[in-house]
């Protein structure tokens, strides 16, 4: 993936070190999604409930890291939020006629304070629709690739453009819309809807990843990397690492090769009309 090094974003909040708390309403890891009297909290979460039973994402004992490399992600994230935002800025207007607002993207250490709640690093990224934000904490990275085998800075992109597109689906009304919906449904029929979410998410990191090969960012090897993500976060190859039954039915962002198929027809459509996972009888 070609990239700016030197490039320094707006958008970005680093607020590593920080101390986040302990007070707020405390996200759970178990029940992500559009859900009940959790409703703003975590609309968005890529990986936090795909490892049953609360395990999460350690981060126990994480590995240090030296400041260069952790400079070196802090452009590299603040890059592709700003690519990622300038398309959006250009494709939503003409292809919907609304205007595209920025999200902002907050780093931080272990865990912190957001609109949505008290969170933890070991959630995972995820966005937050009561204040815009995007949460990163950097050492999410080195679980992506070495405990779930996804390399490749393509990879990494994916999963700041996955959270971006939940940014517009708050600019849709498809958040609040979803939200709505779930209202008075069984588990099985919210969860249903919050793959939904989630697919619709992934197909839209994939109408970003589609203008990269637009303007000289994509690379030999970048698709299949943002795809090998896409397969490592599946619901199911989450289960299976986890070690417990593959059950379909508690899924709350679709099999592996879901993500793929709707990053991929995000991908090769570059529309948005392409994206409705809700009416796809086969998603």
């Amino acid at each position: 993936m070609k990239w700016d090094p030197t490039h320094e974003s707006a958008n970005v909040e680093d607020g590593r070190g920080d101390s986040g708390g302990g007070g707020g309403i405390g996200i759970p890891i178990g029940r992500l999604g559009v859900g009940g009297t959790i409703v703003v909290i975590v609309l968005s979460l890529i990986f936090g409930k795909n490892l049953l039973g609360g395990r999460g994402f350690s981060n126990a004992n994480p590995t240090p890291q030296s400041s260069a490399e952790d400079d070196k992600l802090v452009h590299f994230v603040g890059f592709v939020l700003d690519d990622t935002q300038d398309n959006w800025r250009k494709i939503l207007p003409a292809q919907t006629g609304k205007e595209y607002r920025d999200a902002k993207l907050h780093l931080f250490t272990e865990d912190v304070d957001t609109g949505c709640g008290h969170a933890n690093a070991g959630m995972g990224p995820f966005y937050c629709p009561a204040d815009e934000k995007v949460y990163i904490d950097l050492s999410f990275y080195r679980e992506l690739r070495d405990r779930f085998g996804a390399p490749g800075e393509f990879a990494e992109a994916y999963v700041i453009a996955h959270e971006v597109g939940h940014h517009v689906q708050k600019i849709l009304g498809t958040e609040e819309s979803v939200h709505r919906k779930e209202r008075g449904l069984s588990k099985e029929a919210q969860n249903d809807l919050s793959v939904r979410l989630e697919l619709q998410a992934d197909c839209y990191a994939g109408i970003w990843a589609s203008t990269t090969a637009q303007h000289d960012i994509l690379e030999k090897g970048d698709l299949e990397s943002a795809l090998g993500a896409a397969k490592a976060v599946g619901d199911d190859s989450l289960e299976k690492q986890a070690g417990v039954q593959v059950r379909p039915e508690t899924w709350t962002h679709g099999s592996s090769a879901s993500r793929m198929k709707w990053f991929n027809t995000g991908f090769k459509t570059g529309k948005i009309d392409a994206c409705d996972t809700f009416n796809a009888r086969d998603i």
